[in-house]
């Protein structure tokens, strides 16, 4: 009679072990415990921690609360100004209520990749191709706000969404490329204009204040000169004014006018050129002999022959 009660007890102690082990269920810090009794709902959500459940009567579900990372696959699309890109991007959201992600929704995962999918082929089509390359902290936003209205019902946030990369055909590429090269030959001829703009300002102040001083002239001149002797060179560049130059050549356009007025007011008449004066005779010549004329062939003696024996 002890050995049966005994046995019964350490059997009892035994179910009741495993009972324990059964309904026993552990709930880490960044996960919340769903409960399902009989398939129904339990209003309460299970913190972390150690929890008990009815054994073969509850069902606990841990759902991850931690921000999960998800990148979208590259979407290939036509934007407004009709360019063909391929955009990628990812996707940060995390769960808010744990009830709502599992009830509302299959699989709230699949669920917001492929609403991430849809509305970045979406935004590709709104957006310009200048806006996808430059202007991405407003696409961002707006494709943020798309995928994360239809996932509030499902107990989903959406942190943030980015732009990763923005591929563009290789054509497009050369036409940017071209056209960058272009933008910026631009830029180095107006800089470029604008500098000989101001050059030329400065040259002009210049010149009217050397021709208040001709002395700063020929200081500017040593000037240069000196900086020309300073390298060793066998040759020396001496600049000529250009003002000398002018005055040489009008004074010998002068000249002549001057000889015309003066004889115009002798006389009253233009004087004449000056007669050439007669070239000097040449010596005389000794007169050379006349040659004498060759006689023709039937003019000329037969010379003798002589015939050997």
């Amino acid at each position: 009679m002890v050995d049966a009660l005994v046995t019964l007890i350490v059997v009892l102690a035994c179910l009741c072990a495993l009972g324990v082990l059964a309904a026993a269920r552990v709930v880490k810090q960044y996960e919340r415990g769903v409960v399902f009794r009989l398939g129904r709902l339990r209003s309460d959500i299970r913190g972390p921690g150690f929890t008990m459940i009815a054994p073969f009567v509850d069902r606990l579900q841990k759902v991850n609360m931690q921000i999960v990372t998800m990148p979208v696959p590259a979407q290939e699309g036509i934007t407004r100004d009709n360019v063909t890109v391929r955009v990628d991007a990812v996707v940060y959201f995390k769960v808010v209520d744990a009830a709502e992600a599992l009830i509302a929704v299959e699989d709230y995962r699949f669920a917001v990749s492929q609403m991430a999918q849809t509305s970045l082929r979406s935004i590709i089509g709104k957006s310009d191709l200048d806006d996808l390359l430059s202007n991405r902290e407003k696409l961002n936003q707006g494709l943020e706000l798309m995928i994360d209205s239809p996932a509030v019902g499902w107990g989903v946030h959406i942190d943030r969404v980015e732009i990763k990369d923005v591929s563009l055909p290789e054509t497009m590429k050369r036409s940017m490329a071209r056209q960058a090269e272009a933008d910026r030959e631009r830029r180095a001829r107006v800089i470029n204009a604008d500098a000989e703009l101001q050059a030329s300002k400065k040259l002009a102040e210049a010149a009217s204040q050397m021709a208040d001083t001709p002395s700063a002239l020929q200081l500017r001149l040593l000037q240069t000169v000196m900086a020309v002797a300073a390298e060793k060179n066998s040759t020396l560049v001496l600049p000529i004014p250009v003002e000398l130059l002018r005055f040489l050549e009008k004074g010998q356009q002068e000249i002549p006018a001057a000889a015309r007025a003066e004889g115009g007011a002798e006389g009253g008449v233009p004087a004449a050129a000056p007669e050439r004066e007669a070239a000097p005779e040449r010596p005389a010549q000794p007169a050379q002999p006349a040659r004498q004329a060759m006689p023709t062939l039937t003019e000329r003696e037969p010379e003798p022959h002589t015939v050997e024996r």
